[in-house]
């Protein structure tokens, strides 16, 4: 459930509203609490605590109670960030993205990583299912936190964002049951992109660290 950001915000790297990082605490510290305590008033109290993180975020997002309150208690144990894995291939100077359909805008191929999968795993995966190309790892790119990269919409979760860099071993273009669209783009003619996932700035680094090898992946 994405949290829009202010009205007056421009391609500048903007700083979430203090009001959503209390919230998301909240909710974290409810969801580890529920899951530990076996006292029914203790739990009671980390139930009083979500649905307060709830409350702060529909007032202030726009959105219902009852979403929110359901989106939270989808998640259970021990509260982590969640993990957005991306592949960044290049081919000719150029970056390839997707189209995404939720969206209809694009982003260099990626999703959620899956259990008992790891990153790199994931990321190869996820290329071949959205843009149709078979890839191997090369090297580590960099590792955000969501949170401090300007990414809008807002998101009630805390995420991990990884990118790897990707070298194309087979495969062809072709669309997916999530996307409707696969490119390769120059850094100067970039289509509209899907803002949620990928920044104009994080791809003119990512370009950066593709003609300085020698460079050590980002972080934070």
């Amino acid at each position: 459930m994405p949290v829009d950001p202010p009205s007056d915000t421009t391609s500048r790297l903007v700083v979430e509203p203090r009001w959503l990082a209390w919230a998301r605490e909240l909710q974290a510290i409810a969801q580890t609490g529920l899951h530990y305590s076996e006292i029914e008033y203790d739990r009671e109290r980390y139930q009083a605590v979500e649905r307060i993180a709830a409350e702060m975020m529909a007032c202030q997002s726009g959105h219902e109670l009852r979403p929110v309150l359901d989106l939270f208690r989808h998640d259970t144990g021990y509260a982590t960030p969640k993990v957005d894995v991306r592949g960044i291939v290049f081919r000719d100077g150029k970056i390839l993205l997707v189209k995404e359909k939720l969206d209809g805008k694009w982003t260099p191929p990626g999703g959620w990583a899956d259990v008992n999968e790891a990153p790199s795993e994931a990321v190869v995966r996820e290329v071949w299912e959205e843009s149709g190309f078979e890839t191997r790892i090369v090297k580590l790119l960099a590792v955000y936190d969501r949170t401090k990269q300007g990414h809008q919409p807002y998101y009630p979760f805390h995420v991990y964002k990884i990118f790897f860099l990707c070298e194309v071993t087979g495969g062809e273009a072709a669309v997916s049951s999530e996307t409707d669209g696969v490119g390769f783009f120059p850094p100067v003619d970039l289509p509209e992109l899907s803002t949620s996932r990928i920044s104009a700035r994080q791809i003119a680094r990512f370009f950066e660290l593709l003609h300085h090898p020698e460079w050590p992946a980002d972080f934070d």
